[in-house]
Parts: C-alpha cells; sequence; structure tokens
C-alpha cells in the first residue's frame, strides 16, 4: 500500500512555453503565503545528480541500489529503477515527507490524473486545447480564452499563486 502524500497541483503546458520560469516565480510566492511547496518534476533525460568519482557515485555503480548523501545542509537519495521503469506520480509524491511538505506541484506527468493547471502562451503557435482534460481546473495563458474554467493570466504570477492558495485551502 503507498503511503499518503501532500496535494498534487500539475503545471501542464507544450515545451517552450515557460512550465520552469512560471514555477520559479510560484514557488517564492507561495512560500511567502506559508505554503510550503515540494515539486517533482519529470524529464525524458537520465537524471544523475551524483559526481562521477565522488565515492557515493563510486558506491552507487558498484551496484547499491539505493545511496544516500547527507550533510547538515541537506540530503538526497539515489534510487536505481529496477528494470529502468518509471515510479508512479503517486509513489514519488509518497516519498515526500508531509511534515515538510504542504503542496506538491508538478512539472510534466502530463497524463496522469491529478489536478492541473495549463499553460499556454500565443506565441509558441500551438492550440491551448489539446491541454484540456477533465482534471484541468483553470488555465493560464497570455491572452483571453472563452471558457467556463478560471482563465488566469500566466504574466501575473501573483494572481496564479493566490489561486493555488485557495484551492489549496479547499483540497487539503
Amino acid at each position: 500500500m503507498e503511503k499518503s502524500h501532500p496535494p498534487l497541483l500539475a503545471i501542464t503546458a507544450f515545451s517552450g512555453t515557460g512550465k520552469t520560469t512560471l514555477l520559479k516565480q510560484l514557488i517564492p510566492l507561495l512560500n511567502q503565503v506559508g505554503v510550503r511547496v515540494g515539486l517533482i518534476k519529470h524529464t525524458h533525460h537520465k537524471v544523475d545528480v551524483d559526481t562521477p568519482g565522488k565515492d557515493s557515485y563510486e558506491l552507487r555503480k558498484a551496484g547499491a541500489r539505493q545511496t544516500m548523501v547527507a550533510s547538515d545542509a541537506r540530503w538526497a537519495l539515489m534510487t536505481e529503477n529496477q528494470d529502468n521503469e518509471m515510479p508512479t506520480l503517486s509513489w514519488l509524491a509518497a516519498q515526500m515527507d508531509p511534515r515538510l511538505v504542504d503542496l506538491i506541484l508538478v512539472e510534466g506527468f502530463k497524463n496522469e490524473p491529478v489536478p492541473k493547471i495549463a499553460l499556454f502562451r500565443s506565441d509558441t503557435g500551438k492550440d491551448w486545447r489539446p491541454l484540456i482534460d477533465e482534471y484541468v481546473i483553470a488555465v493560464a495563458g497570455d491572452v483571453k480564452v472563452d471558457m467556463t474554467l478560471p482563465v488566469l493570466d500566466i504574466n501575473q504570477p501573483e494572481s496564479i499563486a493566490a489561486f493555488i492558495s485557495e484551492w489549496l485551502v479547499d483540497n487539503r
């Protein structure tokens, strides 16, 4: 049985829309209003946060399934995925400590059945409508669109942070 985790909220968009840029603005704004944010980012690259030549790297490469590096400032746990299978988003979220995190923002994982804010920018030339599914709770863009969901201005991260804070109160 997977352990529970704080609420998840995905930021979904096509590449080049500015997901990371917006998240870098949202996280400090949410922290200012007392929302402790965790983040899970999906990548298509083979992630390696360890440094070749360092002891922890060499021990992991020697076959350790999990390697933890810890200091007084931070710690990191590297885990080798079995059979190179991507863990589920729920399992990844359950690895976060709910004593430290109130909300887990998710970048990527656009096909996961979790609440989402869909982002779009008109200059990408991509139609925003394919981003909309039953899990999208709001849309943030740089032009007004006519829809029943809340429409936020992607260039106003303060208003998006306020929307997220209100949503979080209703979803704790």
